[in-house]
């Protein structure tokens, strides 16, 4: 019950007891309710931020699990980049050098990239940076995964056809070793017998009495037979895999564009045509179409002794014969 409240009257001085009106309840009935809600809402906002409901501490414990899976996979990617960094690096360092094919260029190996937009669209997901990020490197990999694949079919045909690329490519010497006078000239840089300048020599030389056989270095095609500028009699062969030879000075050829040769055949005679100072045979390989060291192709034929011998003196000789 509410408390009687008195006041002393100042004209009688005696005790009367207070009357409230009806604006003093009206006014103390707004001042609790304005009360109770302003207490309402501090509650309210007190429970909303620090005691999430129970449909929000399930999301929240999703989210964490989520993200504990996200960074987990994240790790794993990072792994398998690692391992088919290592498998690219082996497949065009190792492999691929073994059966003679160019390496893959890096460009090929990752391919065209996704648009940027379609990442930053990733970013405005949940755990965006993170998302957008692991599936950056899951596109990459797959890319990555495809071209090696690819490649290892490759290589599959390839060691197929090694049995046929050892008969084709240029492994033995033109000219027989009991017919070799002297190995005039090696691959390099060499002095020119006739402008007596040093200019880059593509091939090797080698001394012989003319009619001397030549002899096809690797099984093959025959592509030209005929007079070329400065090489005088020249014969090409191609052997495939990327490999060609060329035999020139000659005094004749014994063979016709278009025909199969075996290695060993006798395609021509030494000889001392075009642009040549004396009996030899100007020997070249070509991989690629450009010009390499002959004298990694005769590993059919020569002993190491030999072929020591050989290379010594290709190198002793600073001078060519044509």
């Amino acid at each position: 019950m509410e408390k009687k409240q008195y006041h002393i009257n100042p004209v009688t001085l005696a005790m009367e007891r207070v009357e409230h009106d009806l604006r003093y309840w009206l006014r103390r009935s707004g001042f609790y309710l304005l009360g109770g809600i302003c207490l309402g809402i501090i509650f309210f906002f007190l429970f909303y931020h620090f005691f999430p409901s129970p449909r929000e501490q399930r999301l929240i414990a999703q989210n964490e699990h989520l993200t504990t899976q996200l960074e987990l996979l994240d790790g794993r990617v990072n792994q398998m980049q690692v391992v088919m960094y290592d498998l690219s690096q082996r497949d065009d360092n190792l492999y691929r050098v073994l059966f003679g094919a160019e390496p893959i260029p890096m460009e090929v190996r990752q391919g065209a990239t996704q648009k940027m937009t379609y990442y930053d669209e990733l970013s405005e997901m949940t755990n965006s940076q993170l998302a957008a990020n692991l599936t950056q490197k899951t596109d990459m990999l797959e890319k990555e995964l495809y071209v090696q694949s690819k490649s290892y079919d490759e290589i599959i045909e390839l060691a197929k056809t090694q049995e046929v690329r050892m008969e084709n490519i240029p492994a033995i010497q033109p000219v027989l070793n009991k017919d070799l006078t002297r190995v005039a000239s090696g691959y390099g840089w060499r002095v020119d017998p006739v402008y007596h300048v040093r200019r880059f020599h593509e091939g090797m030389d080698f001394t012989a009495p003319r009619g001397t056989d030549v002899y096809a270095t690797g099984n093959g095609k025959v592509t030209f037979v005929g007079h070329k500028q400065g090489y005088g009699n020249t014969v090409i062969i191609s052997h495939g895999f990327g490999y060609e030879t060329l035999y020139a000075h000659l005094y004749k050829s014994l063979c016709r564009v278009g025909q199969s040769v075996k290695r060993a055949d006798v395609i021509a005679l030494v000889g001392n045509t075009g642009k040549s100072t004396g009996p030899h045979l100007h020997y070249e390989v070509h991989y690629n179409g450009k010009p390499i060291d002959p004298r990694n192709f005769y590993f059919y034929d020569l002993t190491p002794e030999e072929y020591d011998r050989m290379v010594q003196l290709s190198n002793n000789f600073g001078h060519m014969l044509d």
